[in-house]
């Protein structure tokens, strides 16, 4: 039996990147998988690769009509939301002297309105059914500053920080909240353009202690985990997937760092 067996799992962006691999993974484990995404064509096709009930809406995250006429229509469907995953994201570089604030809004919209939003409806019918486990994908980032990653970063602080206000709302309901930190991860978000190899990609992470970039299926196991029975007694907490990258990064030609560098 499969660790999600019979639950219903959404997964928003979920239909590309560590959304589509997640997706895959819950419904090889069991789960009836709803994929919410903007990407009409990758979304169907992927609902229609896992089968098994899957299936595809398409959602903007900041719509909360969106939201709210998703979550009745799965409870119609299927009768309850056993796990969430608020996986859509969106990048964006730049000094924050520099910043035009259509595109804090932009970034907020996405990373910050969206989980709340999912939260908050799917949150709201988790709590009234007196179960249901929420993930918020949020970003090493989210732990520290970092240099052009002003809005990007501080809208992952701002989910981390969620994370911790629903798993006290949430959690005497019987409702589990908490959020992973991918540190870098080979996605089309990553490497947009495709043009750079798997070793360039690792060459660019030499310095984080597992010395190479994560792979989508390792984000999902660990929101998997999360979102199983294993995790049961697990809520509130941060689950950082970055190779230790938030531990630290090597100092080149200082005892303890590898050869390599």
């Amino acid at each position: 039996m499969g660790r999600l067996q019979g639950k219903v799992a959404l997964i928003t962006g979920g239909a590309r990147g560590m959304g589509a691999a997640t997706s895959r993974l819950f419904a090889q484990e069991g789960a009836i998988v709803v994929i919410a995404d903007m990407l009409d064509a990758e979304g169907k096709a992927l609902a229609d690769e896992l089968g098994g009930g899957a299936s595809f809406v398409r959602l903007d995250v900041a719509d909360e009509a969106g939201w709210a006429a998703l979550t009745a229509d799965i409870l119609q469907r299927h009768g309850r939301i056993d796990a969430l995953v608020n996986n859509a994201g969106v990048l964006s570089f730049g000094e924050l002297v520099a910043a035009d604030v259509s595109e804090f809004d932009r970034v907020y919209a996405v990373n910050v309105k969206g989980p709340f939003l999912g939260m908050k409806h799917v949150g709201g019918a988790m709590r009234a059914a007196g179960r249901g486990s929420i993930v918020n994908i949020a970003s090493i980032d989210g732990f520290r500053g970092a240099n052009s990653l002003g809005i990007y970063s501080s809208s992952k602080w701002a989910v981390r920080g969620m994370t911790k206000t629903a798993s006290l709302e949430l959690g005497p309901h019987g409702v589990r909240v908490n959020s992973v930190h991918p540190g870098g991860v080979h996605t089309p978000m990553v490497n947009p353009e495709a043009n750079r190899s798997l070793d360039e990609l690792n060459h660019g992470h030499r310095r984080v202690p597992l010395q190479r970039i994560g792979e989508p299926e390792e984000i999902a196991a660990a929101s998997l985990f999360l979102c199983s029975d294993e995790a049961s007694y697990i809520s509130g907490a941060e689950l950082a997937v970055d190779g230790g990258w938030a531990a630290g990064y090597y100092h080149e030609g200082m005892p303890g760092a590898p050869a390599s560098l």
